[in-house]
């Protein structure tokens, strides 16, 4: 491999192919808008797309919504880490997606709702519908922050890439198209990045397979190396992945993406029929396992690569997350053009996910903050509003990507984990209130009140006192084979960080060291199981004062 200073940055063709991906992201964005249309006046279409939609495109789009840079530089270093048992995470994935199909799916089509918090308010009143919105916003502004934030700041380590340059010239692209553009812009912007996502991949695969000496050279070397471990069903809750975190806490957490996301459920109602929005789960479960796996194993090909001279430990990246940038430059560097290809995968999944929250933040102010007072304002005149929102917000978005740099989290778990925090809860209340009758106002609020509390403390816990990587479970690496010199003096400030964390013993140290994937299972769950939720719905019943014209649940006519 070469060394430090013989591997080159981005060159000017590696540019061009980013910009010519921005460019035909903006292209797409102002097709749709400009394209004729029988109803393109209507607020309705601006965010559902005339719920005409497709499996495939909607599929796809579902797929890239979650498939962010966040997962692109994320995924290859956990698996790089923690070895090949991160593809169980596809098995946690296909559970969540029949779930979602057949249970969460007809309730939010057959009620034509645009916001997924319509179905608070129609359950639980107009108090948990704002509660929702107000929740999901908050949420997806710090995610959102996190994905714009944390590509920007990773490449500008590792490449030298502006990161300012490249975390504005993003943001304000994927506004600008999804402001004029709407749905429609959104998801067909989304199927060409998935494509894009998928072809940086298999690039660094391909490549890193080569110069590792063949396909049966890396299993070899990955095998060795501990990494092609599925045979892990460790039950204990701090190994940060094994079967059961990935199946079970993965379920959870992309449960809580899918079945109570107004962005995901936006998706499924922009379809023009429920069977066609159950069958583009099945499209959007074949490209995450697609992503997934592929992320997951240029983590390995790395590892054959890297495993005997750890970039980290020998101080050539800083972070983590910083190891597929260094691959891609490290393995293309007489090969102009295949970095930018993966510059323009990174920043792929960046678009797609900011402006599907773009998209879905400005549906939600429309639909349950302001529309009470927009009865006699006309069509044009929401329309206005609904692109002024989305512009509104897409600077929003940029704004707390500044902000992210306050968050101590590798970007996979700090996207993770927000979402379990925010999101657990809220799947907590669209369980009760789908699947428990029963369930009261004073009962839910509470019960979302208890497991936002518990899913927030157990973050912050995690963040003030990070289990060791002993307890989370980080596979051994090595720099016995380094060819360059080491920097021994990172080295041993590495080595004196990792003893001091090591001896610390911290009270509540084994509930922190819990893996983030639970932290939205515990928090669902807390709602569901909250016990003065169960009381209060127990004596309001017994009071006889419970009305079943707000049950609105699963069995829909």
């Amino acid at each position: 491999m070469a060394s430090d200073s013989d591997r080159p940055g981005f060159s000017l063709v590696d540019y061009a192919v980013f910009a010519a991906m921005l460019g035909v992201s903006v292209a797409i964005g102002l097709f749709q808008s400009l394209r004729k249309s029988t109803d393109r006046s209507n607020v309705d279409s601006f965010f559902t797309g005339g719920r005409s939609f497709s499996a495939v495109p909607v599929g796809l789009s579902l797929c890239a919504s979650f498939m962010s840079a966040v997962q692109v530089l994320g995924v290859p270093s956990e698996a790089y880490l923690y070895g090949f048992k991160f593809l169980f995470m596809c098995l946690g994935q296909a559970l969540n997606s029949l779930i979602v199909a057949v249970l969460f799916v007809p309730v939010f089509y057959r009620l034509k709702i645009t916001s997924s918090s319509q179905y608070l308010g129609m359950r639980f009143g107009r108090g948990m519908q704002l509660l929702g919105s107000l929740q999901f916003i908050v949420a997806t502004l710090l995610y959102t922050g996190i994905v714009i934030f944390a590509p920007a700041v990773i490449l500008n380590q590792a490449t030298g890439l502006n990161m300012w340059a490249s975390l504005f010239s993003t943001g304000l692209i994927c506004t600008f198209y999804t402001t004029v553009g709407g749905m429609k812009a959104v998801i067909w912007t989304d199927v060409f990045q998935i494509v894009v996502m998928l072809s940086g991949f298999i690039a660094v695969f391909i490549q890193g397979t080569i110069l590792a000496g063949g396909p049966a050279r890396v299993l070899e070397i990955a095998n060795n190396g501990s990494r092609i471990n599925f045979n892990d069903f460790n039950i204990d809750p701090q190994r940060r992945y094994s079967f059961w975190t990935l199946t079970v806490g993965g379920t959870m957490v992309w449960l809580s993406m899918y079945g109570a996301n107004q962005a995901q459920v936006q998706r499924y109602i922009s379809c023009r029929t429920e069977k066609q929005a159950q069958l583009a789960l099945l499209v959007n479960q074949v490209g995450l396992c697609l992503i997934v796996s592929s992320a997951a194993t240029c983590g390995i090909v790395m590892f054959a690569l890297y495993g005997s001279c750890d970039p980290l430990k020998s101080g050539k990246i800083s972070a983590p997350d910083q190891y597929m940038p260094y691959l891609v430059l490290d393995i293309f560097r007489n090969r102009p053009g295949f970095p930018g290809l993966f510059l323009a995968c990174a920043y792929s999944g960046t678009l797609s996910t900011v402006s599907t929250s773009i998209n879905a933040m400005a549906a939600v102010t429309m639909e349950d903050v302001m529309k009470p007072w927009l009865i006699r304002v006309s069509q044009r005149k929401q329309l206005l509003l609904s692109k002024s929102l989305s512009l509104l917000y897409g600077l929003g978005c940029i704004t707390m990507a500044a902000l992210s740099s306050l968050l101590d989290w590798g970007v996979l778990q700090g996207s993770f984990t927000v979402m379990g925090v925010v999101n657990g809860p809220l799947l907590g209340a669209f369980v009760l209130g789908m699947f428990v009758p029963a369930t009261n106002k004073p009962g839910v609020f509470s019960g979302v009140a208890v497991g936002f509390c518990l899913s927030l403390w157990l973050a912050v816990g995690s963040t003030i006192y990070p289990p060791t990587p002993q307890t989370m479970g980080v596979l051994p690496t090595s720099t016995g084979h380094c060819n360059a010199t080491l920097n021994n003096t990172t080295i041993a400030a590495k080595s004196s960080i990792l003893a001091s964390s090591v001896s610390q013993d911290y009270s509540l140290q084994n509930i922190y060291a819990i893996s983030y994937l639970y932290f939205g299972a515990l928090s669902t769950s807390a709602v569901v199981l909250d016990p003065p939720r169960r009381i209060l719905s127990v004596l309001v019943c017994y009071a006889g004062t419970w009305n079943k014209r707000h049950a609105v649940h699963l069995v829909i006519s």
